[in-house]
């Protein structure tokens, strides 16, 4: 791996899941052999890693609020918690200059109106007619423009005046690793100088829970490390999740006199068919690009997906024998677009503690020593693969 002509610093973490808020709390959840907030009632036979209570309005007000779906809720208020650790979001000058990349899905159904519209369309006469009184009465006309994913990044620049460039990307596991990567390229090419970067997933959500169930892709029954998942029990556990980050170059954070939590060295991609073991062809090639010869330290986030986990876990043996890999998803869910971001915003807090997550299942090895380059993996749970390399700063 060459050296990154503009060193790329992970200068500011907006984190929000069932673990809490903030660097501190992931570190503690992280180092917990209990998973945090498991909501196992609501949802049964499936389980979601849930929000305990957020006092929303330490970053969004009452009125802003409600314009938006929860979704766009969990990323507005991630971001505003990585402004302020970067000590950015005072800085008017800097936020209106400031470039943002989201990696976001669709809208939310209103499950409740679903919910009369089936049953009303099992007696109706005339469904079409049902139909037309039913989208002109029980939906907001404002709905339709809610579930625009480019929603996010529009609330956030209203509610925290950040109004430079704006990227949206869509396509699950994909978008957050899309977007990711598109951050650190125009940040290390000098095309930016910074930016907020990351992704929100509500995994409250009936209809996202049917969606992936179709699929096969959801985890039944009681709780098991994503590794340890086979058959019925195979698929992820769904985590409502804000994972945002300010990636700046080391010039302007040094301008700043902001201290990093480490550097995001390099991020490589790939998507394609996973026939004959294709993913860890792509996966091995993408190595290449990232891998500085100091890695001694994985973060994964692996779905539970069986195949593609297995294939995951076969891969790391191969490549990056005998290191001390740990499945975050354990602990805060699987977080589908917010996911890579999330791994990304882990692996800087292990970086700049100089220590990496205690060992908490027994497939988890100890980590001998201090991290000197963690590698994050995401292998989405359909397609897409990502990895991301960081590493602490010595100043």
């Amino acid at each position: 791996m060459g050296e990154t002509a503009n060193p790329v610093w992970i200068t500011g973490l907006g984190l929000l899941s069932s673990a809490g808020e903030g660097a501190e709390a992931h570190w503690a959840a992280m180092n917990s052999a209990k998973s945090s907030n498991i909501d196992s009632e609501n949802f049964s036979p499936y389980m979601v890693h849930a929000l305990g209570d957020v006092e929303w309005t330490n970053q969004i007000s009452r009125r802003d609020m409600r314009q938006m779906e929860p979704w766009q809720q969990i990323g507005t208020y991630a971001a505003g918690l990585a402004l302020d650790d970067a000590k950015a979001k005072t800085d008017e000058e800097l936020c209106a200059r400031m470039d943002m990349i989201v990696a976001a899905g669709g809208g939310e159904r209103d499950a409740e109106v679903d919910g009369l519209i089936i049953a009303e369309a099992r007696t109706a006469n005339d469904r079409d007619a049902m139909l037309t009184e039913r989208l002109s009465n029980d939906l907001r006309p404002t709905l339709f423009l809610a579930q625009l994913s480019n929603l996010l990044a529009g609330n956030i620049s209203i509610v925290h005046k950040v109004t430079g460039s704006s990227r949206t990307f869509m396509g699950e596991e994909g978008a957050g690793i899309s977007a990711i990567k598109t951050a650190h390229s125009r940040i290390a090419s000098g095309q930016s100088d910074i930016v907020l970067v990351g992704g929100a997933f509500n995994g409250e959500r009936e209809d996202m829970m049917l969606l992936f169930e179709l699929g096969h892709y959801v985890s039944r029954g009681a709780f098991l490390p994503v590794g340890q998942r086979t058959g019925d029990d195979a698929g992820f556990n769904l985590g409502s999740i804000g994972a945002f980050l300010v990636l700046e170059s080391e010039s302007s954070a040094r301008r700043r006199g902001v201290e990093p939590y480490g550097e995001l060295a390099a991020v490589a991609a790939d998507h394609g068919t996973r026939n004959d073991k294709a993913a860890s062809s792509r996966l091995t090639a993408a190595l290449e690009k990232v891998n500085d010869g100091n890695i001694n330290a994985v973060l994964s986030g692996a779905t539970g997906v069986e195949d593609i986990t297995a294939e995951e876990n076969s891969w790391l043996n191969d490549s990056l024998p005998h290191l001390s890999v740990r499945g975050f998803g354990n602990h805060t869910g699987h977080g589908i677009e917010a996911q890579f971001p999330l791994g990304i915003a882990l692996a800087a807090i292990a970086a700049k503690k100089g220590a990496f997550y205690d060992p908490v299942y027994a497939e988890e090895a100890p980590l001998d020593g201090s991290p000197q380059s963690i590698l994050v993996t995401t292998l989405g749970h359909y397609r897409s693969e990502g990895l991301g390399l960081v590493k602490p700063v010595s100043n």
